[in-house]
């Protein structure tokens, strides 16, 4: 592939530059499990890997707390219906599209009142006093970074999720990168900015931060797949033709919706960070993505940068 084709390179953080299937993706289950327990009594089934790409292949679910609430309010109502839940969570599944919540939502109150237990868990665009949200906080960043970040105290003591990222981005990479496209490096990515910085430390430095977008400190409508935050990276950086490294369909959503608006975005797709690299190469291709690889270590190669 001629590297001739791109000005810039903007990169997701998670599933990306740090493999979060023991971080993120173990918060959502733990958080499932104390919310159902505290707010209904239930015992929650085990928010395993399948169940996570099943709700993220809608291209509704970028934010993992979405997910968790998700996966909360479809055992809620399993439970109510006397359903059994892990058949059940995939009937929710099935019915779920990049509108995300709001189709879980209306899909279960389809099926039975849920507006009870809504009430308790309050609205998810209160991220600073919605408990699903404070509770995932708690278990993903640990009780020292949750006061840093929140300024309030933990109710848990353990270690952070946030520990068990693992960082797949290095020094070497980022050098070959900036060979190629400059100061034009960016990240546009559902974490917060502190989050980043935790696991990434100072090859965060190496990425242009104020043309990035940390959409975890942004206003909640411009979560992905909206393309607002990637085409401002865009043209803050005054990319004429820009390579958005991602590994969901949001991330491909919102790549094709920055072209359709007239920013030119081809989307690469890593796929060997998730549980299911054959599934999720399938996934891509069947949605028509030509550049598909294993790791963000690929990508030198591929653009003949080595």
């Amino acid at each position: 592939m001629n590297n001739q084709k791109f000005d810039s390179i903007i990169f997701d953080c998670d599933g990306v530059l740090v493999d979060i299937t023991q971080s993120y993706d173990k918060t959502i289950d733990k958080t499932c499990k104390y919310v159902l327990k505290e707010f209904a009594g239930i015992d929650s089934i085990v928010i395993d890997h399948k169940i996570i790409d099943g709700f993220k292949a809608s291209g509704g679910f970028n934010d993992e707390v979405d997910l968790a609430y998700a996966s909360v309010l479809s055992l809620y109502a399993a439970n109510k219906l006397n359903k059994e839940p892990s058949e059940f969570i995939y009937d929710v599944i099935s019915n779920v599209d990049k509108t995300g919540i709001r189709s879980v939502q209306s899909y279960l109150e389809s099926l039975c009142d849920i507006s009870e237990f809504l009430s308790k868990l309050g609205s998810l665009n209160d991220r600073h006093n919605n408990p699903v949200y404070s509770i995932f906080d708690q278990l993903f960043f640990g009780p020292e970074l949750y006061e840093k970040l929140f300024e309030k105290q933990s109710k848990f003591s353990e270690d952070g999720m946030i520990s068990n990222d693992k960082v797949i981005l290095s020094v070497s990479l980022l050098k070959t990168l900036q060979k190629e496209f400059g100061e034009k490096l960016a990240v546009v990515t559902g974490r917060g900015i502190e989050s980043i910085r935790y696991s990434l430390k100072d090859m965060l430095n190496y990425f242009d931060t104020k043309s990035s977008a940390f959409l975890e400190d942004e206003p909640r409508e411009l979560a992905k797949p909206n393309p607002a935050t990637l085409i401002r990276a865009i043209q803050s950086m005054k990319s004429k033709n820009c390579l958005y490294v991602g590994d969901s369909m949001e991330d491909y959503m919102m790549a094709k919706d920055a072209t359709q608006a007239g920013y030119p975005t081809k989307f690469c797709a890593i796929v060997g960070t998730s549980t299911s690299p054959k599934d999720r190469r399938k996934l891509f291709a069947d949605s028509g993505v030509e550049m598909i690889l294993e790791s963000i270590n690929d990508i030198p190669k591929v653009l003949n940068l080595v």
